[in-house]
C-alpha cells in the first residue's frame, strides 16, 4: 500500500502571488476601498494647489515651476504613504476575521505574505498616481523636468509606498486588529505634515522649521521638487533616505511576524 504523497507548504513566491491578487482584486471590486483611495488624494491636491495657490506669490517663494506642480509632489509621496497604511488596515482585518491566520498555516515562507501585501499597496497606488498625474497634467502642471527626472520622483514615491506598507504590517502583525489602524495611520500623518507641505524649508520659522530640518520626508520631498522641477538637489541624501526607511521598517514588520506566529 502506497504512502500517500504529503502536501507540501506554498512557496513565498505562490503565497506573495496569492495575497496580492487577493488584496487587489478586493480593492478593485469594493466601493469602500476603491473610492478614499482615489478621492483622498484628489481631495488635497485640489485644495493645496487650488485653493492655496496665492501663496506661490509670497516673497521668497521661486519654485519655478509653479505652485501647482510644487504641491503635486508633496500629494504623490503622501498618496504613496496613504496607499502603504491603507494596505495594512487590509491586512489587520484580515487577520481579524481569521483569514490571515489561513495564510499563515498555508505559508511554507510566512515572509511572502508580508511581500504579497507589499505587491499589493504598489499596484493600488499606481492606480491612484495614474489618476492624480492625470488631474494635474489636466490641470495645466508646469514640468520642467526631463524623462529621467520623472521617474526618479516616482521611484522616491514606490520608496515611501514600500516603506508606509512595512510599518503598516508590522502594527498589523502584532495587534492583528483593524483596531491598530490609528497606531498605523497617526505617525505617518505627522511625519508627513510636519515636513515643508505649503511652502519652501527656507520660508518656514520657528520650532516647524527645526523639525521640518530632521524630518527625513524633507529630503524627499526637496528631492521630488527638484525633479519636477528641472532642478534636482539633495539627491544622495533624499536615496539614502529612501532606501533606509524600507530596510528599517523591515526588520520592524518581521518582528510583527514572529508575534503573529507566537500567538498561532
Amino acid at each position: 500500500m502506497s504512502a500517500r504523497p504529503t502536501q507540501r507548504p506554498a512557496t513565498m513566491v505562490s503565497v506573495a502571488r496569492a495575497v496580492a491578487w487577493r488584496s487587489v482584486h478586493n480593492f478593485l471590486h469594493n466601493p469602500a476601498f476603491l473610492v478614499p483611495a482615489l478621492l483622498f488624494p484628489l481631495f488635497f491636491f485640489v485644495s493645496f494647489a487650488g485653493g492655496l495657490a496665492a501663496i506661490g506669490d509670497v516673497p521668497g517663494f521661486d519654485f519655478p515651476s509653479g505652485y501647482t506642480a510644487f504641491q503635486f509632489v508633496f500629494v504623490l509621496l503622501q498618496s504613496a504613504a496613504f496607499g502603504g497604511v491603507f494596505t495594512g488596515f487590509a491586512m489587520a482585518r484580515d487577520f481579524e476575521t481569521g483569514f490571515g491566520r489561513r495564510y499563515m498555516l498555508a505559508a511554507g515562507h510566512r515572509s511572502g505574505i508580508v511581500l504579497g501585501y507589499a505587491l499589493a499597496a504598489l499596484v493600488r497606488a499606481f492606480i491612484t498616481w495614474t489618476v492624480l498625474t492625470t488631474v494635474a497634467l489636466v490641470a495645466g502642471m508646469d514640468i520642467g523636468g526631463g524623462p529621467g527626472e520623472i521617474v526618479a520622483l516616482y521611484v522616491l514615491a514606490i520608496f515611501v509606498n514600500l516603506a508606509a506598507t512595512l510599518w503598516s504590517a508590522g502594527v498589523a502583525l502584532r495587534v492583528r486588529s483593524i483596531q491598530g489602524g490609528p497606531l498605523m495611520q497617526f505617525p505617518t500623518f505627522l511625519i508627513l505634515f510636519l515636513a515643508p507641505v505649503y511652502v519652501p524649508l527656507d520660508l518656514l520659522s520657528g520650532w516647524i522649521h527645526t523639525i521640518a530640518s530632521i524630518n527625513p520626508i524633507t529630503a524627499l520631498l526637496e528631492a521630488g521638487r527638484g525633479f519636477i522641477s528641472g532642478d534636482p538637489e539633495v539627491v544622495a541624501l533624499a536615496f539614502a533616505v529612501a532606501i533606509a526607511l524600507p530596510l528599517l521598517f523591515a526588520l520592524w514588520a518581521k518582528g510583527g511576524l514572529r508575534s503573529a506566529e507566537a500567538a498561532g
